[in-house]
């Protein structure tokens, strides 16, 4: 049985979020584990030489249920621990809670 890969800071990982149209890239970036990240802000040249240096494994789209993690929520609803986490950057820029 092969032993589990653990965290490796080898790896690194970046999953594109939008390319907008201002010429900027919006991005998740992270290091050992893709479920860990930072969000980033590139214009597209940068965004290439960041990546060029870095070697990144390129990730997918979120699937539906983090890309959309406020979904069904009012603001009279009591937060619970994990939906409190649950949103990027992006999401707050782009939505409102209904």
């Amino acid at each position: 049985m092969p032993e589990p890969r653990g965290f490796d800071t080898t790896r690194r990982f970046v999953r594109v979020v939008e390319r907008r149209p201002d010429g900027f890239v919006e991005f998740h970036f992270s290091i050992g584990d893709p479920s860990l990240f930072v969000e980033m802000l590139l214009s597209e040249t940068a965004f290439d030489e960041f990546c060029a240096s870095i070697r990144p494994e390129t990730l997918g789209p979120l699937d539906q249920a983090h890309a959309d993690p406020l979904a069904g929520m009012t603001e009279d609803e009591p937060d619970d621990a994990a939906a409190a986490f649950a949103w990027t950057m992006h999401d707050a820029t782009h939505r409102r809670i209904t």
